[in-house]
């Protein structure tokens, strides 16, 4: 926790921007999600997340070269199998496992997804534990629960009993969940490769993310488990494209891995509280208004994610101490 607690100082000169970097990335990421609800209605989520990162790829490709050069692409001694295995967990399995559950959950999924995604500092916690090979503190854990109580109220809308009477409920939370802790492997693992800068990280790894994204959807044609998206179909996710790859593709993740960088991911994954809160707002004026307990769910998880932080954090000065 020490490279956690240092990354706060006051004498951090680039805290601020490592901040002001993961709420934009953050805000940018609940967006999608109410963007995904109507693109899911005309297109299957595997066809959409290549077409997604085909165009973030090509942006993320141009900006490397352009600052980096050619030197760009070599590995410097890092692992390409490693970087092609977090690229597939991060891009193939956060897209493929998140957008089936949504477009499974419905119309509310943009919600049940986004408060997934406020889990993912307690999945940090847990999966740091398990790195480091010692159990979180009893409180912590304790917050844990708190979290995916929290959760629990959203994806049911405060009607557990229902909820356990529909599986689809089952399918779809399992699959976002799953989703939800492919990307914070993805996020933790940047920082096993220190030669490579955030933008070199974010671009090797999302093109050979892409060669798994675009095998599977092969795959997935050949048997004829998903139809070969038809002309109409592809110009009618035109529009969500234009959000998904250039902003939410692009921008978003770029912003995200530069402001875990400099705040580690232990720090960087707090700022997924704000996500939810940008779902439910955006989600809300497209007419998928939460209801009472799913905003006492949403707000659950929030309070366990920062009383855990400072729980974290008052712990640390006492050992330090």
């Amino acid at each position: 926790m020490n490279s956690a607690t240092a990354s706060f100082h006051p004498a951090h000169g680039t805290y601020a921007r490592g901040v002001l970097f993961c709420v934009a990335a953050t805000v940018l990421m609940g967006i999608m999600f109410p963007v995904m609800t109507d693109a899911l209605t005309h297109i299957d989520p595997f066809t959409f997340t290549s077409l997604r990162y085909l165009i973030a790829g090509t942006a993320f490709l141009a900006l490397l070269l352009f600052k980096e050069g050619a030197s760009g692409l070599r590995a410097n001694g890092e692992s390409i199998f490693l970087a092609w295995l977090m690229g597939s967990i991060g891009f193939c399995g956060f897209g493929s496992f998140v957008f089936l559950g949504q477009q499974i959950a419905g119309p509310q999924g943009a919600l049940t997804a986004s408060i997934m995604m406020a889990t993912q500092p307690m999945m940090g916690l847990l999966l740091h534990s398990l790195v480091k090979k010692r159990m979180p503190p009893v409180v912590s854990f304790l917050f844990i629960l708190m979290s995916f109580a929290g959760v629990s109220l959203v994806v049911t809308k405060g009607d557990l009993v229902r909820a356990l009477h529909e599986p689809q409920h089952y399918s779809a939370n399992a699959l976002i969940l799953v989703g939800a802790f492919c990307w914070v492997t993805y996020t933790f693992s940047a920082s096993r490769f220190r030669s490579w800068s955030p933008l070199k990280y974010t671009t090797l790894t999302t093109w050979l993310g892409l060669t798994t994204i675009l095998a599977l959807n092969v795959v997935l044609f050949a048997l004829h488990l998903v139809p070969v998206p038809s002309t109409t179909q592809l110009w009618a996710v035109a529009p969500h494209l234009l959000y998904m790859g250039p902003v939410a593709g692009f921008i978003a993740i770029l912003f995200w891995n530069l402001g875990n960088r400099i705040l580690t991911p232990l720090n960087g994954v707090l700022f997924m509280d704000v996500l939810p809160v940008t779902a439910f707002a955006v989600s809300s004026v497209t007419g998928v208004v939460p209801g009472h307990a799913q905003i006492a769910g949403a707000c659950m998880t929030g309070a366990a994610l920062i009383l855990n932080n400072l729980y974290l954090r008052r712990r640390a000065l006492k050992q330090a101490a």
